[in-house]
């Protein structure tokens, strides 16, 4: 069963992440050939205060 742990800033849609999910779905599918039910993908959702990039917040830099 692949589980596929994604991290985010927060600010992404609802439908965003369906799409996320299902086209990450569709990946493991095309790619490793795990049957549709057996795919898991969790989406964990950080505050841009606790997000780094490059030394600094994501907050700090815009996003």
């Amino acid at each position: 069963m692949p589980i596929m742990n994604v991290f985010l800033v927060e600010g992404r849609t609802d439908e965003q992440k369906a799409k996320l999910i299902a086209a990450l779905t569709d990946a493991a599918i095309e790619s490793i050939g795990a049957p549709r039910e057996t795919v898991r993908v969790l989406i964990t959702e950080l505050p841009n205060t606790q997000f780094g990039i490059g030394g600094k917040t994501a907050k700090e830099l815009g996003r």
